[in-house]
């Protein structure tokens, strides 16, 4: 919720909408002014397709690299969350980790036979699997900067080094920016670190809180789609007016208004905050941030992947949630996810989260 909750001019856009029909099962106008929005502005997308989720994206970008490149073999990075797609339940992120089920029952061993994992930060797992499965290895997957075991940036040379060797392997790269998108840069990650894959996932912003998911690309994988293509996808309620709504009057706000200097602004303050206040109080601790999206670790490690995530003293930010909680303040209730700060919060708010900080801190 990038713009905050109920923003008028979205009520607005849903309100007129609803009233025409809420959903008609076929393309409308708004598909199609949506997917121009989207390809005016990332530089990777020349097609897109809507979907209902960000899970039903990488679900349908996977199935795509499959039908264009002929392989099965997939990549993600260990503590990678993707959605709750079979295939991608190996060493997820997020929720799943906090649960201690980072392998959800119920998922045959045979759905995920195809799917190999990497270390997010380390080229030389990606070189290893390359190796030994090249010729098999038709996706990579990654979110390009990490939101599921926390906020964790690429390191220098690690979005540019998958790109090269994907395009050397001819194995297909999936930016998955679900969370990414149109967050921490209005062009998305890939135009933050640019970087351009060959299939991007986007969600969450671009619905303006309305369920919403979308896949694109190069033209050339997504003419591989049905009805161009044998590569199947549907869904009655893809795309549906309600969700396109919202997401274009997002969209236009953000591009009108650009609250990225002040998101950028006030997530620095906040994240400084944080962090000072914790190095006060000589609590283990690192703290990461990529525009407004941050994090903090209760470790004493660096945090650039998974294993050093995994240091993190949970039972310490079980206690901290809490704490912050019971003051008003509604952190996401895991260790290994991110935090936001979007347009809609004021000083106050922020002052009023660094007090709560504070005063967490001194009860734990």
């Amino acid at each position: 919720m990038i713009l905050g909750h109920a923003h008028p001019a979205i009520v607005y856009a849903v309100r007129e909408r609803v009233a025409r029909g809420a959903s008609f099962g076929a393309p409308t106008i708004l598909e199609i002014e949506m997917a121009e929005e989207l390809c005016d502005t990332l530089p990777s997308l020349e097609m897109v397709r809507m979907v209902n989720s960000g899970t039903e994206a990488t679900m349908s970008a996977i199935r795509l690299a499959r039908g264009y490149t002929g392989r099965k073999k997939i990549v993600k990075f260990a503590g990678g969350y993707h959605g709750h797609v079979d295939a991608l339940l190996i060493e997820a992120g997020s929720g799943a980790t906090t649960l201690g089920v980072p392998d959800s029952a119920g998922v045959p061993p045979e759905f995920t036979s195809n799917t190999l994992s990497a270390e997010y930060n380390d080229l030389s797992t990606i070189d290893e699997l390359i190796n030994r499965f090249d010729s098999e290895i038709a996706a990579i997957i990654v979110e390009p900067v990490a939101g599921n075991m926390g906020t964790i940036p690429p390191q220098a040379g690690f979005l540019e080094g998958l790109r090269e060797r994907c395009t050397k392997a001819g194995i297909v790269l999936i930016f998955d920016e679900v969370m990414t998108g149109f967050r921490v840069a209005y062009g998305s990650a890939q135009t933050l670190y640019n970087v351009k894959p060959d299939l991007t996932c986007l969600g969450k912003i671009i619905g303006g809180g309305l369920p919403v998911g979308a896949f694109g690309g190069r033209r050339e994988i997504m003419e591989h789609l049905a009805p161009l293509g044998a590569v199947y996808q549907a869904g009655t309620l893809s795309g549906n007016p309600l969700a396109m709504a919202a997401g274009i009057e997002t969209l236009r706000t953000l591009k009108k208004e650009n609250p990225y200097p002040r998101l950028e602004e006030n997530s620095a303050y906040l994240g400084d905050g944080i962090n000072s206040l914790l190095t006060e109080r000589d609590l283990p601790h690192y703290c990461t941030r990529v525009g407004s999206m941050l994090c903090t670790f209760f470790t004493a490690t660096p945090v650039h992947n998974f294993v050093d995530a995994k240091t993190s003293d949970c039972a310490r930010f079980t206690k901290f949630f809490a704490g912050m909680l019971k003051r008003g303040i509604y952190l996401a209730p895991s260790q290994f996810e991110s935090g936001f700060v979007s347009a809609a919060h004021s000083q106050d708010d922020l002052d009023l989260t660094l007090d709560a900080v504070k005063a967490t801190l001194a009860e734990i």
